[in-house]
């Protein structure tokens, strides 16, 4: 079987046998998939096992054993590709990590490869790791928004104010209120619209929204992937969030 060298983001950890790992893992090169990583979690006299490594939110650097044939794979070597400061011991940061970890295992359903998906998520948990304040706050926001256009069902940038609603099934803002009651309107709508614009997540410090927008918008966000992602269901990390960021 041959080897290949790839970065890879890990997503849910399970723990098999007495010593080992089973990690599914979203990788550069061949999108999501797990992996068994043996003797992982067994100490020996030059220090205790690497299963720190396998931590959700973690970026790591892979070298694997792949094979079409398998649901189950193989890593050979691993190590960090990027050491975050915070996430891990930051209560509030390490509540947005889990929370779009849960987000992407749910929006990722199969293995095929998306370079630049990879690549957004990747780039997100870094500034995620650096991000303070309102930056830190709205940053769920920002990250939910903005993924949903990587999975084919973007919001579209439309806003004004003859076209105020936005109607979350269709994705965009039209000018008279929908039959049905997946809309936003007023403040909330014009806010979306303002979040569309951010680029990089320093734009956020921007935009001061109190906790009951956030927690409006986060609900409106989370049905809108229901409409659009099958068999969603309900987000586990979500309380843990509003407790921390949107009580």
């Amino acid at each position: 079987m041959q080897l290949h060298k790839t970065k890879g983001i890990v997503l849910r950890v399970v723990k098999y046998g007495e010593t080992s790992l089973i990690v599914t893992i979203y990788t550069e090169l061949f999108g999501l998939q797990s992996y068994m990583v043996s003797g992982v979690r067994t100490s020996t006299k030059k220090g205790p096992g690497k299963a720190n490594l396998f931590q959700p939110a973690a970026i790591l650097d892979l070298v694997v054993y792949h094979n079409d044939l398998k649901q189950l794979q193989r890593i050979r070597e691993f190590r960090w590709a990027h050491l975050y400061q915070h996430i891990f011991f930051n209560v509030m940061k390490n509540a947005v990590a889990l929370f779009m970890v849960e987000l992407l295992q749910k929006c990722l359903k199969q293995p095929e490869p998306n370079p630049d998906l990879f690549y957004f998520i990747e780039d997100a948990f870094i500034h995620l790791d650096e991000s303070e304040g309102a930056i830190l706050a709205n940053y769920p926001l920002f990250f939910a928004l903005h993924l949903a256009g990587l999975f084919g069902f973007r919001i579209d940038d439309m806003y004004s104010e003859a076209t105020p609603f936005l109607d979350m099934k269709e994705g965009s803002f039209v000018a008279e209120h929908p039959h049905h009651p997946y809309v936003l309107e007023g403040n909330y709508s014009y806010t979306v619209a303002q979040l569309l614009r951010v680029r990089q997540p320093g734009e956020l410090q921007e935009l001061q929204l109190n906790r009951d927008i956030r927690r409006v918008l986060m609900q409106f966000f989370l049905t809108f992937y229901a409409l659009h992602v099958t068999e969603f269901g309900e987000m586990r990390t979500l309380p843990v969030l509003q407790a921390i960021l949107m009580e």
